[in-house]
């Protein structure tokens, strides 16, 4: 064989060694980023949730807000049972749009202002994994007082045990979509005057179909039509939701910092 040959194959023989430690690299970077998707979940989970309780005078202003909202209609309205009972689910869904709503600037603001935000960005954690995090967080300190408060709140409309329950089921299901939606609006308005009124005109319109199908679900069971399909609908809007709010708010988080 003629000794020009020889270099060829050698370097054939290093190309193919090079593309064998590429994917080698590759695929140990995408198992790597996998195995960090958790622990940067869970992380921000805790962060956000030790933060939250050492400032447990805002979480208590948000959850008196909802309690007083839900609580002045009846003190302003007819005491009918009918009236009270037909009005009630739509009450207390808007008054928990207005609290988680409230609470939606203290998703990024804060850590935002301080530089914090920046920081988070450039760690090693994928950004959608964090982000993911303090969105479960803010249902958590959020939507989920106003899921356990419901019952309680329900009472003074006259609802009767079934209405309850798919009441609190709906609000179970539908509290973290408004959380996974407020999070996309939190991050878009970072760092702009009036933010809080530009975030009301962004997110109030995406909130709307969860508020119709949440407390129809309450009239369907009470009309005797049943609460499925309005669930069914919610569960879908939580799965889309799920999927993709938290790229959304990080790919604007990202927007925000640049």
């Amino acid at each position: 064989m003629p000794r020009s040959a020889f270099p060829s194959r050698a370097c054939g023989r290093w190309h193919w060694a090079d593309s064998q430690v590429s994917i080698a690299t590759a695929t140990a970077n995408v198992t790597g980023a996998a195995d960090a998707v958790w622990p940067a979940v869970r992380w921000a989970i805790a962060r956000d949730l030790t933060l939250a309780l050492r400032s447990r005078a805002e979480l208590g202003v948000q959850l008196l807000f909802y309690v007083i909202v839900a609580s002045l209609f009846p003190l302003a309205t007819t005491p009918e049972r009918n009236m009270l009972t037909t009005m009630g689910p739509g009450v207390l869904w808007v008054a928990a749009l207005l609290a988680s709503l409230l609470s939606l600037p203290r998703l990024f603001a804060g850590d935002h202002a301080d530089g914090t935000l920046e920081q988070i960005a450039l760690s090693p954690y994928p950004l959608v994994a964090l982000v993911s995090g303090k969105i479960v967080a803010h249902w958590l300190t959020t939507g989920l007082p106003v899921v356990l408060f419901a019952p309680l709140l329900g009472l003074q409309y006259a609802l009767d045990g079934d209405a309850l329950t798919v009441l609190t089921a709906a609000l179970l299901i539908g509290t973290p979509i408004l959380s996974l939606l407020g999070a996309i609006g939190a991050a878009l308005t970072l760092g702009l005057r009036a933010s809080g009124s530009l975030l009301a005109l962004l997110i109030l319109p995406l909130y709307v179909p969860v508020l119709i199908f949440g407390a129809g679900a309450v009239d369907a069971a009470r009309s005797g039509l049943g609460a499925g399909a309005n669930l069914s609908l919610l569960g879908a809007g939580l799965l889309v939701a799920l999927v993709g709010a938290p790229f959304a708010a990080a790919a604007a988080v990202r927007i925000a910092l640049d």
